[in-house]
């Protein structure tokens, strides 16, 4: 990690690390973390349990590599998804 994170960018690159659509290739080229960065960087930032959580999920995935991807998936996040804010999930208005 080069210059330190904002808390700003932090909450940010949690986000991305949660989305399934969010290849870790894509946090390294925003923000300059490797893979390696981003797991060190949730497991300080993330309760015990929520790490565990997200680190089962990711585990394997796909999604979250690029060159495990399906030929054509070039987004980084769905359309569906939620907007993330400082760790909260704000509810979708209809």
């Amino acid at each position: 990690m080069e210059k330190p994170l904002t808390p700003e960018e932090i909450d940010r690159v949690i986000a991305m690390a949660w989305e399934d659509r969010t290849t870790f290739e894509a946090i390294e080229f925003q923000f300059g973390l490797a893979e390696a960065d981003v797991i060190k960087l949730m497991k300080q930032e993330l309760k015990l349990n929520s790490w565990k959580r997200w680190r089962a999920r990711v585990q394997g995935r796909k999604t979250k590599h690029e060159k495990l991807r399906v030929e054509g998936v070039n987004r980084f996040k769905s359309k569906a998804q939620r907007q993330i804010t400082y760790n909260k999930i704000s509810k979708k208005k209809y």
